[in-house]
């Protein structure tokens, strides 16, 4: 157990360029505001006090990249800012199995809520079962399981990712003059993210762009060594190659080694990613990547906040969507140090 310590939907924020109100916080789409809600009578359970409740967080992924870093940190730092002291927070390191075993045992150990960052979006039937049969909230953050809210889930704090895609296409789609061959740098497969975030853009592209032509993709499992040897395998195989959509930074960041390896120079391939971390923003000043969209993973504040209204009594959106903005050469080199 560790004493430490993270807003619902608008699927057509573009919030480009515009800094939340307050430096880095998440903020909740306006949209979300009219969507279902979950009380918690209809949830089941009873009311308590967050501040002396056992809470548990489950990170799906090592702390190996700045999401994962800014998330974990998040969620612990809010929690010793509201005086939480009994957190428990376990790591998966991206096995699965070993995260279904985690959440089950903060379960058996007497959590009374819980904040999840699913490694992937099926397979969480028996964690369910076990919460269902003791009214345990469930939060999930980032990455959504395909279950039913207010049932075998309270909520889901997160992203509209088919909309990041979408923003990436917009944005691919000027850097090359709306002509060109792009390739897809996609994600770890078995989570709506990767899903959407590549249906999003496929979609977007054909419809504003119809001659820029996707000829290449190949997971790179969300991480830099991975997106670099997919990239070298893109280099070979489509030396021609004009645009690369990495679906997060991490990926694009090492698709952009890869391209300064193989003598390619600043602006040769045009990079677009989704996360907004400062390597890939400053990426963007320094000539290498065209444009960032942002997937804000500060949700401490944001999952506090409503864990403590449904506690309370408080019925909370069954999906909060958060407003990403997105960095590009017009605000880069003056948005920087905002990205994280």
């Amino acid at each position: 157990m560790v004493s430490a310590c993270a807003k619902s939907e608008d699927s057509g924020s573009s919030n480009s360029g515009s800094a939340p109100a307050s430096a880095g916080a998440q903020v909740v789409a306006s949209a979300s505001a009219s969507g279902p809600t979950c009380s918690i009578d209809q949830y089941g359970g009873t009311k308590i006090d967050l501040k002396t409740a056992k809470v548990g967080f489950s990170q799906s992924e090592k702390e190996a990249n700045p999401f994962r870093i800014t998330e974990t940190k998040s969620i612990k730092d809010e929690a010793a800012k509201l005086g939480i002291t009994k957190l428990t927070a376990t790591n998966a390191n991206s096995e699965f199995n070993k995260q279904i075993s985690d959440v089950e045992q903060m379960i058996d150990s007497g959590v009374q809520v819980l904040v999840i960052a699913p490694l992937n979006s099926d397979g969480w039937d028996s964690v369910f079962a076990k919460a269902s049969a003791k009214h345990i909230p469930i939060i999930t953050i980032d990455r959504k399981i395909n279950a039913t809210a207010c049932k075998d889930y309270l909520t889901f704090i997160g992203s509209d990712f088919a909309e990041q895609g979408k923003r990436a296409a917009d944005e691919m789609a000027k850097a090359l003059g709306n002509k060109g061959k792009v390739a897809i740098l996609l994600g770890s497969p078995g989570n709506n993210v990767t899903t959407l975030r590549t249906s999003g853009f496929k979609d977007e592209i054909a419809k504003v762009a119809p001659d820029v032509k996707i000829v290449f993709e190949q997971t790179g499992n969300f991480a830099r060594e991975d997106g670099q040897k997919v990239a070298e395998q893109l280099l070979q195989s489509n030396p021609d190659i004009n645009g690369i959509y990495g679906e997060n930074d991490e990926m694009a960041l090492g698709a952009i080694t890869a391209l300064k390896s193989a003598g390619k120079k600043a602006g040769d391939v045009k990079v677009v990613s989704v996360d907004g971390t400062k390597n890939a923003v400053q990426a963007i000043v320094d000539g290498w990547a065209s444009a960032v969209i942002e997937s804000n993973p500060r949700f401490g504040p944001l999952a506090f906040d409503t864990a403590s209204k449904f506690l309370s009594g408080t019925p909370v959106g069954e999906d909060i969507v958060i407003q990403d903005r997105q960095y590009d050469e017009g605000n880069a080199k003056t948005d920087v140090n905002s990205a994280y």
